[in-house]
């Protein structure tokens, strides 16, 4: 057997449901005086599958504190199964278990434990992104008078926006206090709930409605200030302005935007 059909046997091995080996791959093996092969093989399968679950029990504490051990255990070796490692780096592992989540499971069950899924991940791509030039205090107080209308901003690249329907901040932070489960529970109304990364510490936060409109105003739509402070006017009259120096100041001091060019 030439070595790259070993290893292709031995992956084969690996990534099947039951850990009784292919009598024709077993035969290419020896054994040693305290292990046979088909107990040795075995070990590896387990091993392998039990690696990548502690993986995903690192990247979805929270489902793990909401299933429990053994329906956490079952949910994500049908995920492996269904979706094996396909990357070098196991970071990557979790990417579509949201998906997954939604594929596997019955609609009412799947919707918030997805959306849990969801939120978890957001903290591992807002971990992992790329640093950006976020804007600063310091930039703003140098920022000319005649600049502030035309100013046009962009969400970092760290942040992720979240459309959570259900309470699944309050699920998140429970897991995380080890406290007792809140129960699952629907959001009237929805919320945006941001995930990001500031000075190599991940935040986040939910946004009232107003907030969220604004924000996605600028990064989404494009608005200047000036047209961030027309928008508010609806609401806030004669305190639009202040209003929306108040947002973008928070904004820049969470780390949250970077300028966007003319």
């Amino acid at each position: 057997m030439r070595l790259i059909d070993w290893q292709l046997a031995f992956e084969q091995h690996l990534l099947s449901e039951a850990p009784a080996a292919n009598s024709g791959f077993a035969a290419t093996l020896l054994g040693g005086p305290t292990l046979d092969v088909d107990t040795g093989l075995a070990i590896y399968h387990n091993a392998y599958l039990s690696r990548l679950q502690e993986v995903l029990r690192h990247d979805f504490g929270a489902i793990w504190y909401w299933l429990g051990d053994e329906e956490f255990c079952s949910l994500t070796e049908a995920y492996i199964r269904r979706y094996p490692s396909a990357h070098y780096s196991v970071r990557w592992l979790g990417e579509r278990f949201a998906m997954f989540i939604v594929e596997h499971l019955m609609a009412a069950q799947s919707a918030p434990l997805a959306e849990l899924a969801r939120l978890e991940w957001a903290f591992t791509l807002a971990f992992d992104a790329a640093e950006g030039e976020p804007l600063t205090l310091n930039d703003m107080a140098h920022l000319a008078p005649e600049d502030w209308p035309t100013l046009q901003v962009a969400l970092a690249p760290s942040v992720q926006q979240l459309l959570c329907r259900f309470n699944t901040v309050a699920i998140w932070r429970a897991s995380k206090d080890e406290s007792d489960f809140p129960g699952s529970q629907t959001l009237e109304p929805a919320q945006i709930c941001l995930v990001w990364r500031n000075q190599n510490r991940c935040h986040y936060r939910s946004l009232e409605a107003a907030e969220a409109c604004a924000l996605s105003g600028m990064v989404t739509m494009g608005w200047n200030f000036s047209e961030l402070c027309t928008e508010l006017a609806v609401t806030y009259s004669e305190g639009a302005s202040l209003q929306a120096a108040t947002w973008l100041k928070q904004w820049v001091q969470e780390g949250l935007l970077e300028r966007r060019a003319p």
